[in-house]
């Protein structure tokens, strides 16, 4: 797996490439090695963040973690990772058809996933047109962590989703 390293608010010591490196390693035994893996480290306050996101056909996968020491940070998301992968992945080979990004071994080895996605629930609703600004606040009345409406500048399908710190975030699609 080919790792990209960057880092924002802070300087990217080589011991600090060198333990994302060393820690990420481990997820070889899942990708080949033309797999790309980005790597973003940060600082914000006291807050030590790294930030992995492997890009495989049709699928993102990814884990953000935070901490008061980046190297906890770099420890925790290469568990994570670890651990999406094999609840995972019969269905992101399945998805994939394609399953250059993944090793052989991995592909082929029995699924010890007892975990199938069960929807529990389904909801229709009317999709109104309004500014993002007003579906932020409709989400708000609800009490939800994000709101699905019809942007009224776009005329496409959006997401508003509240973040930490107390912001929001829309999500457009992409065509």
């Amino acid at each position: 797996m080919r790792i990209t390293i960057t880092g924002r608010n802070l300087d990217l010591t080589d011991g600090l490439k060198e333990a994302v490196e060393d820690k990420l390693s481990k997820l070889d035994k899942f990708f080949t090695k033309e797999t790309e893996a980005h790597v973003t480290l940060s600082v914000e306050k006291e807050r030590q963040k790294i930030e992995v996101t492997i890009p495989v056909k049709g699928s993102i996968i990814r884990s953000e973690q935070v901490s008061n020491d980046m190297y906890v940070s770099i420890d925790l998301v290469e568990e994570v990772i670890e651990r999406q992968l094999k609840k995972y992945r019969k269905k992101l080979i399945e998805k994939h058809q394609n399953d250059s990004f993944f090793r052989q071994e991995f592909i082929e080895k029995e699924s010890d996933d007892g975990e199938a996605i069960e929807i529990k629930r389904m909801k229709k609703f009317d999709v109104k047109p309004m500014y993002p600004e007003d579906a932020c606040i409709q989400m708000e009345l609800l009490g939800h962590n994000f709101f699905v409406f019809r942007n009224a500048e776009t005329d496409e399908v959006n997401v508003v989703y509240k973040r930490k710190g107390n912001s929001y975030g829309l999500i457009e699609p992409e065509f």
